[in-house]
This record gives structure tokens, sequence and C-alpha cells, in this order.
């Protein structure tokens, strides 16, 4: 059972960065510092820029856009606005220097209480870490109670992805040009995974096909939670939510799945993935703090 409400007002507030995909069905809606996209000489808040309008961009290539984490006065703007003790949850610091960044607005309001937690996630099983926090939060429990909630879902819950294509990786870096025409060649579909300790990507297993991969990721889920286990599932995808259904059909045949809920990816990953891509965070079905 959740705990019941305190009687008291909130004793802290919650803020994130762009590394998370809300969820209307979580406690998502937190204030946040954006990514930044790059083409070339143009930027654009990650939030800013309409949807189509990035793919058909991304897709071009014409520069390939990167990414910036949000400054520290970004940052400092959320402390400022803040009206008590501020809990600022970061995408994993293995991925961006956005936890670096929050860290040194310390210094531009000094005056500030601020506690930072490095999720070591990202997108979807982020958004489980800030329901974890904001749950705790809106119970008018202490900022203790949300930290060890935060890191009881992470160390519970799993995030992975595939993509359809090597070539964004390639673009953006991330592989070499021979790597990305050697998979292109051979059709290959990364399952990756995000490591719970480093938090950072590894590739848990290959398919052959785009309905070959999402078998896989479901294939995965069920070698870490056994077949059976009720699940809590947040889907991401890129263009086609159908994707997205297929993936949660997949699951189900192996998974009771009482809770599930879908939302687009954000565009501060979809830079890596390219517009065809779906992934999920899983956890058990039952939150921490209801399940004891």
């Amino acid at each position: 059972m959740a705990p019941d409400p305190a009687d008291g007002g909130p004793a802290f507030d919650v803020v994130t960065d762009g590394g998370l995909d809300a969820f209307g069905e979580l406690l998502n809606d937190v204030p946040y510092a954006p990514f930044t996209l790059n083409f070339g000489p143009e930027s654009f808040l990650a939030n800013e820029l309409p949807r189509d309008e990035f793919f058909v961009r991304l897709r071009a290539g014409d520069p390939h856009p990167t990414t910036s984490q949000p400054s520290p006065e970004e940052f400092a703007a959320l402390v400022r606005d803040a009206k008590r003790p501020l809990l600022v949850i970061t995408i994993s610091s293995g991925l961006s220097g956005s936890m670096n960044a929050a860290d040194q607005a310390r210094a531009l309001v000094p005056d500030a209480q601020i506690t930072l937690h490095d999720c070591r996630t990202l997108s979807a099983a982020q958004a489980f870490q800030v329901h974890a926090a904001m749950t705790a939060r809106d119970h008018g429990l202490d900022l203790d109670t949300a930290l060890d909630w935060m890191r009881r879902v992470h160390d519970e819950t799993e995030l992975f992805f595939t993509i359809d294509t090597l070539e964004y990786l390639r673009r953006g870096g991330r592989i070499g040009r021979v790597q990305a025409a050697l998979g292109g060649l051979m059709n290959l579909k990364p399952i990756v995974n995000v490591d719970k300790t480093t938090g950072t990507y590894v590739n848990a297993a290959r398919a052959r096909s785009w309905t070959k991969a999402i078998d896989e990721i479901a294939a995965q889920v069920t070698a870490r939670y056994e077949s059976g286990t009720p699940l809590r599932v947040a889907l991401v995808y890129g263009e086609a939510e159908e994707d997205a259904e297929r993936l949660l059909e997949a699951l189900r045949r192996e998974h009771p799945v009482p809770w599930s809920a879908t939302a687009p990816v954000g565009a501060a990953l979809a830079v890596h993935t390219g517009p065809k891509a779906v992934g999920l965070a899983v956890a058990p079905a039952a939150w921490p703090w209801e399940s004891g």
C-alpha cells in the first residue's frame, strides 16, 4: 500500500532535464531544463522544434544535428523559481554532461539547497524515477525517502531499445563508417540496454529484421523477469506508434501487463536513433513502496 499523505505541505521540489521522456499517466509534470539541438549554425531548444520538422531535418542530414546539455544558467533559473529545497534529477552522467552543468549552477545560486541525483539512465526509465520522487513529495515525505525510492526503482528497472539503421549513429560519430556499412549490409538491428552501474549504452543482442528486433526486446525482458511476472511498461517510439503496440503485444505473450503507457521519444535521443526506433522501460508491476 502507498503511504498516507502527511498533513504538511511538500518538503522539497523536483526538477529534471531533457533526458526525460514524460508520460501523462505518471507524475512527470515537473519543470525541466531542455537540451539544445544544433543544426550547423542554427540552434533550437529541443522542446521548441515541431516534431515533424525535426524528423524532416534529421533525414536530410545536411548538417546532421548535435545536442548540447542544458547550461548552468538554465538550471540556475529553475533553482531560483523553486520555493523549497530542490531535488535535481538528471540523465545519466555516463551519457551527458547535464549533471555537471547542474552542479555548476550551485555557484550561481549559492544560498539554495540543491540535491543532485544522477538517475544513471534516461527516457522512460528516467520517467519512472521522477514519478518515484514526486510520489514521495506529494505524500509529504522527506528527501531521503525520495532518494531511496528512486534507487529502488533504478535497481528493478531495465531500459531496452532498438533502431532500424545504424546510419544516424554514424552521422553523429558514435560508430565508424565501416561498422555502419557492415551493419547495413547484414541488416543488423542492435538491441541496446543501459548498464546500471556506468549508466552507459551496452549492446544486449542483435537481430536480422525489424520484427525480430521487437521480438528480441521481449525475449530480453523475459530473460530478466521470468515468464509470468506481471510488468509495468512505459514504451517510447520514433515516428510510428504502432511499433510500440507491436512490442507490447510481444511482451503480453509471456507476461501480464497490468500497467502500460506510450510516449514519443524525445529529440535528444532521436538524434542518435533516427526516425524508426522503439524501446521501453520495464519493471515488476508493483512500485517498491507498494510491494513493501
